[in-house]
């Protein structure tokens, strides 16, 4: 009975009474007098205690009621040292926490599908080359309508593409520059979406010559529309074109990114010619599988139908075959390594966690031998002994567990504001799996350190022990042994995890110290983008630029600006095929490839990119006169190695024409457009032939940059007020948001090794701590037959670093396996960099060394004569 047991105590009272007085009135009734019916009475019924207790004995569910005896006294044994529990709760909250965190982390952005019906037949799929140099190409318009009209193993197929517009009303709200999707019509139904306000595209609506129409997301509707539903009908400008609003889509339509604010759809924006071309790659393209195919089958047969495309156009830039992504997957491939390799990384430090607080345990379970052993004398059984220690060290990793909880919920929150372009972030939450999970690394933290504490004590040797000081029981060879072996693991998983921190660390300085062929320093950046509707021919837009650059260039603090359409640390964006006119046709099959980047004449100036030969093209080389380009050092390298190129002409069909030779004015130096990109060969347009509506401004000033991009702002403003201005940054940012994911790397992983290595420092502390505690009588004996303070420190120094160098030793063994998988994610560093594994080993010895010293010393300064009286 666990409720109302007094209420059931005193009825039980009340019933022993009532028969009490019962079989006294009937001895009574049968002549004895008062005192000899009680008595009578009671020799009949027993002692009313015994019968109480007995049936009380009934009630109780003795499990149960011993299981809290055990927990109260682990609490009162724990509150007798709120040192060891605070310090070891800490250390399991940091270990559990960093694990849920990584949990949640890992299944909401590579776990959890997307909340699309049936969303596991849902896939992306890519161009590719059969040699597998190139897997995850985007996809021609050409290839994406052959697919759909050959392909057997599809439902479906649809295609999208991100692109910018400028946002601006009709009633003369604030322009912005806004993320969007071009997407086919089919998209939504594909992915089983319905509107929440309106209606989605249709096939009519599709089509060039159709009425312009778009979608708004959830949050935009909400942030400009203040969420009416009326907007459904109404105008919005994009590239100040008008187009009608015809829906909403749910507040939980996130795909592809919370960044996306509006979708159009895809063939009214683009031309039938462009959406034709087999080697204009460009399209994001996603399929939904019938339920009887298989993502092999569907490999298969798109790759076959590619290559069947490739024979086809045997010339130009056509993939000969395609690969196929789950659609989680192809959204999140690139940060898989990595979350992966830091929730490893945090399963390490869990792990080295348990083993510390299992140390701890070991030394306060010899400390308790004594007590431990009276309790077996009295009766107390192995497995009531082994319990005990099992809820001491539950009720600490619940205690950190609980703990932890909060520190996961703090570090979700800060990894939202630090990495907000970490894809799926918006589905991490602590939700019930990482509850679950939680639960789930209490019981094995709990479990596995009190079962580790309890397997060092027993019962066997309860007289011995007795008989024995506690201090001397305590410090048994066993003890000691299992203590080392625990700190060897620990130092091994330390060492594991410091050169995994090293070589990402190694990678991060690397890409840090790339001479990225400019100097970035005093450099400030923006983006314009001058809308369609406004700027409708090629003199508007140069008129622009010009008065642009003469305003900017004309500010205080300014030493140079310049225009280009792709800015330095966002990577490659866009590329072209080309041929050399006076060169001989290339064997079919092969392609001249490079980056196509337009620039106005003082760009180079601004960015200090230096001229190796010719001269830079003019202002004279603009509109239908813009004939000059200049060449990377590496194009120039590779396509011209044995000769001048200054004066031959490059063709480059999809930029300015097949009739149209562009010519080689000059050479400048190579330049990374993003860190952790290789080289690639680039090729410099007139940006002021008016192709070019988007453009990044970038401004060399005399002093701190961020303090002139207001001036700059209003440098825009006042030539056209309409015009939005996004991505306001120093190049100093623009290369941060570059690295931030290996920066976070690095961190987080540089972060969870040294804290192992504090946690392996404290535990070698504790056990040469203990060890010269267990040892004091005897260090005592051997001073006083004239052992040398010297020795002493030499040896027990030894004593403490032996386990440190067993454990090194296996770590540098497994660091050899481990870096391995993460070669994906070091640049310019080897898995096996020699430097970092020499530093690793002898930064921990020298760690290991100061711990073990300071009980090494105190040893040896031991009053031989206090030594011997404290036995």
């Amino acid at each position: 009975m666990l409720w109302r047991r007094k209420q059931a105590g005193e009825e039980l009272d009340a019933e022993l009474a009532f028969h009490l007085e019962q079989q006294i009135a009937e001895n009574r009734a049968a002549g004895m007098d008062e005192r000899e019916a009680r008595e009578a009475a009671l020799r009949l019924f027993g002692n009313p205690a015994a019968l109480r207790d007995q049936v009380r004995d009934t009630w109780t569910w003795s499990a149960w009621e011993e299981f809290w005896r055990d927990v109260r006294q682990s609490l009162r044994a724990l509150r007798r040292t709120p040192g060891f529990a605070v310090v070891s709760i800490l250390v399991l909250a940091l270990g559990i926490g960093a694990n849920v965190a990584l949990f949640a982390l890992v299944r909401g952005v590579l776990l959890k599908p997307y909340p699309f019906p049936e969303a596991n037949r849902l896939v992306r799929i890519y161009e590719a080359d059969a040699q597998g140099r190139f897997q995850d190409n985007v996809v021609a318009g050409g290839d994406f309508a052959d697919w759909k009209a050959q392909a057997k193993s599809f439902s479906g197929l649809a295609a999208k593409k991100p692109v910018r517009y400028g946002l601006s009303g009709t009633q003369g709200q604030l322009p912005e520059v806004v993320d969007a999707q071009q997407a086919s019509w089919n998209l939504f139904p594909l992915l089983g979406v319905k509107p929440a306000v309106g209606r989605l595209f249709t096939a009519s609506d599709d089509r060039r010559d159709a009425e312009a129409t778009v979608i708004l997301t959830w949050g935009l509707w909400k942030r400009r529309f203040g969420g009416n539903p009326a907007v459904i009908g109404s105008t919005v400008l994009l590239e100040a074109r008008p187009y009608t609003v015809i829906g909403v889509l749910p507040a939980w339509f996130t795909y592809p990114n919370p960044q996306t604010q509006l979708w159009t759809a895809i063939y009214h924006e683009r031309s039938p010619e462009v959406m034709s071309l087999h080697d204009a790659h460009n399209l994001n393209v996603v399929g939904r599988l019938f339920p009887s195919a298989t993502l092999g089958q569907a490999q298969s047969e798109i790759a076959g139908i590619q290559a069947g495309i490739r024979r086809q156009y045997p010339a130009g830039a056509v993939m000969d075959s395609a690969n196929i992504r789950p659609l989680v997957d192809s959204e999140t491939h690139t940060v898989k390594v990595g979350l992966y390799t830091l929730f490893a990384a945090t399963g390490c430090l869990l792990l080295i966690a348990c083993l510390n607080i299992a140390n701890l345990l070991v030394a306060r379970a010899a400390t308790r031998q004594k007590e431990a052993a009276i309790r077996a004398a009295l009766g107390g059984s192995r497995w009531r002994l082994v319990r005990g220690q099992l809820i001491e060290s539950l009720l600490l990793a619940v205690a950190g567990g609980a703990l932890g909880l909060i520190l996961a919920w703090a570090a979700l929150k800060w990894l939202a504001m630090a990495r907000p372009d970490v894809p799926r972030l918006e589905t991490v939450h602590l939700d019930a799996w990482a509850w679950l999970f939680a639960l789930g690394a209490v019981a094995v933290c709990g479990g596995m350190a009190g079962l580790i504490a309890a397997s060092s004590s027993g019962d066997a040797r309860i007289l011995e022990t007795l008989q024995e000081s506690a201090r001397s029981q305590g410090g048994s060879r066993g003890k000691v042994r299992l203590r080392r072996v625990l700190l060897a693991l620990e130092v091994g998983l330390t060492v594991v995890l410091l050169i995994g921190a090293g070589l990402l660390l190694e990678t991060y300085q690397h890409l840090r110290s790339i001479p990225l062929g400019y100097d970035a320093n005093r450099l400030l950046t923006m983006t314009i983008r001058l809308p369609r509707g406004s700027y409708h021919d090629a003199s508007s837009i140069v008129n622009f630029d010009d008065a642009l650059l003469m305003r900017v260039r004309q500010l205080p603090g300014v030493r140079g600006a310049g225009l280009t359409n792709t800015l330095p640390g966002h990577g490659r964006d866009e590329d072209d095929d080309y041929v050399v006119k006076e060169h001989p046709p290339l064997p079919q099959g092969q392609t001249l490839d490079s980056s196509t980047i337009f620039v106005d004449p003082g760009y180079f100036a601004a960015m200090k990119i230096p001229l190796l030969q010719g001269e830079i093209f003019s202002d004279a080389n603009r509109l239908d006169h813009a004939n000059d380009i200049l060449i990377s050092q590496q194009l120039a390298r590779d396509v011209f190695p044995n000769e001048d190129p200054i004066g031959k002409h490059i063709v480059t069909p999809y930029v300015f024409g097949a009739d149209r030779p562009m010519r080689i004015v000059g050479v400048v130096g190579d330049i990374y457009l993003s860190p952790i990109e290789p080289l690639y060969p680039a090729i410099y347009y007139p940006l002021l032939s008016g192709d070019q509506r988007d453009a990044s401004l970038v401004v060399r000033t005399a002093g701190d940059p961020a303090m002139l991009a207001t001036s700059v702002e209003k440098a825009v403003s006042g030539i056209d007020r309409s015009l939005p201005v996004a991505d306001v940054l120093t190049m100093d940012q623009v290369l941060d948001g570059a690295l931030s994911e290996q920066s976070l790397n690095t961190l987080l992983l540089s972060g969870f090794g040294a804290l192992s290595l504090l946690l392996a420092a404290v535990g070698l502390f504790g056990v040469l701590s203990y060890v010269v505690a267990q040892r004091t009588t005897e260090i005592g004996i051997r001073m006083a037959l004239g052992a040398q303070r010297g020795q002493l420190v030499r040896q027990f120094l030894a004593d403490g670093l032996r386990p440190a160098i067993w454990g090194l030793i296996l770590g540098l063994a497994a660091s050899a396996g481990v870096t391995q998988l993460m070669s994906t994610m070091l640049y310019g560093t080897r898995p096996l960099e020699p430097g970092v594994y020499l530093l690793v080993a002898l930064g921990l010895i020298a760690v290991a060394a100061g711990a073990c010293l300071a009980p090494a010393w105190r040893a040896s300064q031991l009053d031989p004569i206090e030594a011997l009286r404290r036995e």
